[in-house]
C-alpha cells in the first residue's frame, strides 16, 4: 500500500512565493519519477515538472525560472519551489509518481489529492 499526502497550497500574491509538499509513504521498492501536474479552473490537467530517480530535472516552459523541484531521499519528500507566481499559476496542483511498489513486479502511477494554489491580490 502506497499512500502520498501533499501539502503547502493557499493564497498568495503574485510576486510571492509558496512550497508545495509531497511525501509518499509505504510499501515502496523503487520511485522512477516524480512530477507536479496543475489543473486550472475549466483547462486540462498540465505537467510542470520533473524530477528522475538520478536527480535529474525538467520544467514546463510556463514556469521554467520560477519554480525548482526537489527532494529529500531519506523520507521520500518531494518538493515544489514557487517563486514569483503569477495569477496564471492559480490552480489545483497535484504529484504523480511513476513508482515500483514493494509488493510487485510492475511500476505504476500514483496521484496525490491535491492541493489548491490561489495567485490573487
Amino acid at each position: 500500500q502506497v499512500q502520498l499526502v501533499e501539502s503547502g497550497g493557499g493564497l498568495v500574491q503574485p510576486g510571492g512565493s509558496l512550497r508545495l509538499s509531497c511525501a509518499a509513504s509505504g510499501s515502496i521498492f523503487r520511485i522512477n519519477t516524480m512530477n507536479w501536474f496543475r489543473q486550472a479552473p475549466g483547462k486540462e490537467r498540465e505537467w510542470v515538472a520533473t524530477i528522475a530517480n538520478g536527480g535529474s530535472t525538467n520544467y514546463a516552459e510556463s514556469v521554467k525560472g520560477r519554480f525548482t523541484i526537489s527532494r529529500d531521499n531519506a523520507n521520500n519528500s518531494y518538493y515544489l519551489q514557487m517563486n514569483s507566481l503569477k495569477p496564471e499559476d492559480t490552480a489545483v496542483y497535484y504529484c504523480n509518481f511513476d513508482l515500483r511498489p514493494g509488493s510487485s513486479s510492475f511500476s505504476r502511477n500514483y496521484w496525490g489529492q491535491g492541493t489548491q494554489v490561489t495567485v490573487a491580490s
